[in-house]
C-alpha cells in the first residue's frame, strides 16, 4: 500500500470526522516522521507492514472519536509542542488569549519594578501549557534575562496532570531554566501558603449538563478538568433548596475568594471562563472587591476575565 492509497483508505474510514484530511495529514506526519511536502513528494512510496499497522491503529482510534492529539501525544500551543494524554485537557487556541494578555501584564509589571523577582501561580495547570508558554515567550523574546525571570508555581489537584506538566517543563526548558518552576498538588489553594503577584488559571467552568454532551464524541478529556459544578469535596453542587447547580461556576465561586487571599498587593488574576458565564464570573469577582475587565477570544466570544 502506498501513502496515497493509505490516505484514500483512511478518508473512507473517517467519514464522520469533521476534519478527515487534517486528521490524516497530522497522523501521517507524526508516525512517518515526514513533513507535509515530503508526504506529497513520496505519495507513491510503499509503506512497510509495520507502518501500515501503526497508521491503521491510529486511524481506528480516531474513528472511535479519540482526538488526534491523544493519538500522537502531542499538541502545538502558542508555538510550542506539548505532550498530552487523556489525563489532561488538550490545549485550545482560545486559551492563547490568556497567555497573550498575561505576557503583556507581566512585562508591564517588570518594567515598572525591574529590581523585583515576580511570582506567578498557574492554578489548575493541567499540561502546564499556560505557565510554560508564558515563561518561554518571555525568555525567548530576550526582553527579560533568566536572572530576572518570574518564579512559577504550577498547581493541580491531579497528580497525573502534575507529572505531565513536569514532563513538558523538562522537555521545553533547560536544567538551569527549570529552577524557575515549582509544582504543588493541591485542591485549589488548600496546600498553598504563599501569595503571588500574578495568578493565571483555566479552571473547570463547563456546566454539568454540557459536559457529557461534549464527551459524546469520544474525545476522552478528563471530566475533572471540565465540570465546573463540583464542590471542593468532589460532590455535585446544590442550591440552598437542594436543587443541583448547572451554571459551571461552583469551582470559580470557591476559587475567586481564594485568589483574593493569595494575591500580593497590586497583584492581578487572569482567569479563563466560558462565553456563557464570563459576565457572572466578573460579577462574582466584583463582589470580592476586584476591578474587572473581560477580553474576547478568536471568535469574539467572552473568554478571559482580568481581576485587579
Amino acid at each position: 500500500m502506498t501513502i496515497q492509497e493509505f490516505k484514500s483508505y483512511a478518508k473512507n474510514q473517517l467519514q464522520n470526522s469533521p476534519s478527515p484530511d487534517l486528521d490524516i495529514q497530522v497522523i501521517l506526519e507524526h508516525f512517518l516522521k515526514l513533513s507535509k511536502t515530503q508526504i506529497l513528494l513520496n505519495k507513491d512510496k510503499n509503506l512497510s507492514e509495520l507502518e501500515i499497522a501503526t497508521l491503521s491503529d491510529a486511524i481506528a482510534k480516531r474513528k472511535s472519536g479519540l482526538p488526534v492529539a491523544y493519538i500522537t501525544n502531542c499538541k502545538e500551543f502558542f508555538g510550542y509542542d506539548f505532550f498530552v494524554n487523556p489525563d489532561v485537557l488538550i490545549p485550545k487556541p482560545d486559551t492563547e488569549i490568556l497567555v497573550e494578555k498575561a505576557i503583556d501584564f507581566i512585562i508591564a509589571k517588570i518594567e515598572n519594578n525591574s529590581d523585583k523577582i515576580f511570582t506567578i501561580c498557574d492554578m489548575c495547570t493541567g499540561s502546564g501549557c499556560i505557565a510554560i508558554s508564558v515563561f518561554r515567550t518571555l525568555l525567548d523574546s530576550h526582553k527579560i534575562p533568566l536572572s530576572k525571570m518570574p518564579k512559577f508555581t504550577l498547581v493541580d489537584i491531579s497528580e497525573k496532570a502534575l507529572q505531565i506538566a513536569k514532563k513538558n517543563a523538562e522537555s521545553l526548558c533547560s536544567k538551569e531554566e527549570l529552577c524557575n518552576f515549582h509544582f504543588i498538588k493541591s485542591n485549589l489553594f488548600e496546600n498553598i501558603q504563599y501569595s503571588y503577584d500574578v495568578i493565571l488559571t483555566n479552571p473547570p467552568y463547563i456546566p454539568h449538563s454540557m459536559v457529557q454532551k461534549l464527551l459524546q464524541d469520544g474525545r476522552s478529556e478528563p471530566v475533572l478538568a471540565l465540570d465546573g459544578d463540583i464542590t471542593l469535596f468532589g460532590e455535585r453542587a446544590k442550591t440552598a433548596d437542594g436543587k443541583e447547580k448547572d451554571d459551571g461556576l461552583e469551582i470559580i465561586r470557591n476559587l475567586i475568594p481564594q485568589c483574593k487571599s493569595h494575591l500580593s498587593p497590586m497583584g492581578i488574576v487572569l482567569m479563563e471562563t466560558g462565553e456563557y458565564n464570563a459576565e457572572e464570573t466578573s460579577q462574582i469577582a466584583k463582589n470580592y472587591g476586584f476591578k474587572t475587565e473581560i477580553f474576547t477570544d478568536l471568535e469574539n466570544q467572552l473568554r478571559v476575565v482580568v481581576m485587579e
